[in-house]
């Protein structure tokens, strides 16, 4: 059967909405894999979702990542695990597939982690047609069962076997191990490798239309402690005992909210503590305070974070928040710290290019363009770890809904086309001379 013949069955599940399909022989393969193995994929992502791997179950972390070592050395690769004691975390998956000297080097991104814990009520993995609910069936389990697809379709068609790929998946994407720096040091080195990084976090769609996601905004962590004088509250205001620590944190959280505002950027203050005495505890989500409405408060605490769109903004937005802070009241101090969790994914022009390379193989896929996504409308994710070093694209996992929620849903036909659209990009891609 000549090859414009079959090539609508090739796509089922991916309806055509654009130019006719153009696959290279191979690249239909691939497809018509992708589309014969759905049920095991489904299948796959069913036992990895049953599985919990919360990022503070250490075990059920390394559970998942042996899963994966298994079905990642099928296919060629040479996996290590690189366990990580001295973060608090279990540890990561760091996979290596050796093809042709000279060609283009992939990094492929995942986590193995999910933010539902082993005490949590959601559990398990239940399909209803071609959707399915499960902790991380979506986030990032889906995705990693995308990568796998692909992978299988490349090898499939004998595109893996000339491929450089290295696979990368962490352990604590959710909940960062500590020091950051020791946690994602084999990612960054990663980085530091590839000529290309491709994230398979999830499919964004938006007003029906899957997104295309070129940039991620950091997360930068805030510390704010405020000092005034105790007395009496008749002295409130007075030259001896001045505005006292709740109006001065006021002060500064209203100056913020008017001051900072700019684009790409978000600003947040999620914890609060203001009276005599005011302590937030070592975990950081408990405050407590002592005061009394004839008390002049002494002591003010707030937590927050702010997220942005490169790191230039970062640093200015310091420094605009640095110099409300040292703007003090009478009778007040105050002092603001910060820690820098994500760094920010510009959507610099090496991403938008991969976008639009990404887009040619929509069309001879019959698909929609895929936009690019409103940097604001995604979190903070392990692809910011290398954008400093190499181009990337994010999304290229399963769309889903509710993530992070009891009520997390994933649109299992988007392994499909997911599947489909990161296996010709990662064959065309690692074809390429460097």
């Amino acid at each position: 059967m000549m090859l414009a013949a079959i090539l609508p069955l090739l796509l089922a599940g991916t309806p055509a909405t654009g130019p006719a399909p153009h696959l290279t022989p191979a690249e239909a393969r691939m497809a018509t894999t992708i589309d014969a193995e759905y049920e095991r994929s489904v299948a796959l992502l069913g036992r990895l979702v049953n599985q919990n791997s919360g990022t503070m179950n250490l075990p059920g972390v390394t559970r998942i990542g042996a899963m994966m070592a298994e079905e990642l050395r099928a296919l060629g690769f040479t996996v290590s695990w690189k366990p990580l004691p001295q973060t608090g975390r279990a540890g990561h998956i760091i996979a290596v597939h050796a093809g042709k000297p000279g060609t283009r080097r992939l990094l492929l991104i995942g986590h193995l982690d999910t933010v539902f814990e082993a005490d949590s009520p959601f559990q398990r993995f239940v399909r209803r047609g071609d959707e399915a609910s499960g902790p991380g069936a979506g986030d990032d389990k889906g995705g990693m069962v995308v990568m796998l697809a692909a992978l299988r379709a490349m090898q499939a068609a004998g595109t893996l076997k000339p491929a450089n790929i290295e696979v990368v998946l962490t352990g604590d994407e959710e909940d960062s191990g500590d020091p950051v720096t020791l946690a994602r040091a084999d990612l960054i080195a990663a980085g530091k490798r590839a000529d290309v990084a491709l994230d398979f976090e999830a499919l964004a769609i938006e007003d029906g239309r899957d997104m295309g996601s070129i940039a991620r905004r950091s997360v930068n962590d805030w510390s704010l402690t405020v000092t005034g004088r105790s007395g009496h509250s008749s002295r409130i205001f007075s030259e001896t005992f001045g505005d006292g620590a709740v109006n001065e944190v006021a002060r500064i959280l209203a100056a913020f909210r008017t001051t900072l505002p700019e684009p790409n950027l978000t600003f947040n203050t999620g914890l609060l503590a203001a009276g005599v005495t005011a302590a937030i505890d070592a975990g950081g989500s408990k405050a407590s305070a002592q005061g009394k409405s004839n008390i002049i408060p002494a002591q003010a605490i707030a937590t927050g974070d702010f997220r942005t769109l490169s790191e230039e903004q970062t640093r200015r937005v310091r420094a605009k928040m640095e110099a409300i802070v040292a703007a003090h009241a009478p009778g007040t101090s105050a002092t603001i710290t910060f820690k820098s969790g994500y760094p920010a994914m510009a959507p610099s022009a090496g991403n938008q290019a991969l976008l639009a390379r990404l887009n040619t193989i929509n069309r001879d896929l019959g698909l929609a363009e895929m936009p690019a996504l409103d940097p604001l409308k995604r979190g903070a994710g392990d692809i910011s770890w290398v954008a400093a070093d190499v181009d990337g694209l994010v999304g290229l996992g399963t769309a889903s809904r509710g993530d992070h929620t009891p009520d997390e849903v994933v649109d299992l036909t988007t392994i499909r086309r997911q599947g489909k659209r990161a296996a010709i990009l990662m064959s065309r891609l690692s074809a390429e001379r460097r």
